[in-house]
């Protein structure tokens, strides 16, 4: 849906044209300092970059501010927010190289559990839930490169149709498997992966679900709404379910966690809505155990328990 004011669409369209011709223009200097530069010489840009955005981008630091109380325990300091935000931006550049297939430049170990070992091993299609948390990209390297898994990224239409646009600008030649929702195969789509074999990336922490389809849990010590449609379709498309994270820890080193959530093929006799409230309880834990853990890989830069 399209909101105008009093201006031609001729020139509400140029404008939006000139923004995204500048990102890309942004996005191609900051690559071009990472892969000729080097990480180490390009991560010097994220200091100013960082401290920009902590002056100007003030309901983005009240966001940060508030997450930070909750997850820390405490009044948060001008440390703690700037921490947050260079984490953040890390993870940004990193993608950069991993998109470019510069796993080298990493230390990645991976922790998987007994149930989501089980449920790879089964070779069956699997539904990974993510987080704005970490790094989802480097999960989706580690799935494509260790495990030769093919990783489809699930997302509403227009947030694909931005991801398209910076992936090309980052490497035009990184082929991506990404299934916008909101279109008429789109489930097929999903069903058809699954019958591959492959994962099913989806971020399960945001939502557009205005209609009230989610589910409010308990997060660091308040309720919040999570969307519920990621479980509804694996409960639909009977699928095996697995959290997973990609933990940044400083300098170059990842940790990647995957843990077994549920098979909904195999939901043992509970009934549709309890089984959902009850993995969505526990998602949410798990993300919650993450944060704690790692308090600055959390990338919710609004108020995510505004009602």
């Amino acid at each position: 849906m399209q909101t105008h004011k009093k201006v031609g669409s001729k020139s509400a369209s140029g404008w939006v044209e000139k923004q995204e011709r500048s990102n890309t223009l942004a996005i191609r200097f900051i690559v071009w300092v990472a892969l000729t530069l080097g990480r180490r010489v390009a991560r010097l840009f994220l200091y100013p970059i960082c401290l920009y955005f902590l002056l100007f981008a003030g309901e983005a630091r009240t966001a940060s501010r508030k997450y930070l109380r909750k997850v820390l325990g405490r009044e948060p300091r001008a440390s703690d927010g700037f921490r947050h935000v260079h984490t953040f931006a890390s993870t940004i550049l990193d993608r950069v190289f991993l998109l470019n297939g510069r796993f080298d430049k990493f230390d990645v170990h991976t922790h998987v559990d007994a149930a989501a070992q089980a449920m790879i091993a089964s070779q069956r299609g699997c539904i990974l839930l993510g987080a704005h948390l970490g790094s989802f990209e480097i999960t989706r390297a580690f799935a494509d490169e260790a495990r030769a898994r093919t990783v489809n990224v699930v997302m509403y239409e227009e947030n694909a149709r931005k991801l398209n646009s910076v992936l090309k600008a980052i490497n035009p030649g990184q082929g991506q498997h990404i299934i916008g929702l909101g279109k008429v195969d789109s489930m097929l789509r999903v069903q058809q992966a699954l019958q591959r074999g492959e994962f099913i990336g989806i971020l399960a922490d945001r939502g557009l679900e205005h209609d009230g389809a989610g589910v409010t849990c308990d997060f660091l010590g308040e309720p919040a709404k999570f969307p519920s449609g990621p479980l509804r379709m694996a409960y639909m498309l009977k699928s095996p379910v697995l959290l997973m994270a990609g933990v940044y820890r400083g300098g170059n080193r990842y940790d990647l966690y995957f843990e077994g959530l549920v098979d909904m093929g195999n939901p043992q006799g509970a009934p549709r809505s309890e089984l959902i409230r009850q993995v969505q309880q526990r998602y949410v834990d798990l993300v919650e155990h993450y944060c704690r853990d790692a308090p600055y890989n959390w990338f919710n830069f609004y108020d995510f328990w505004k009602p």
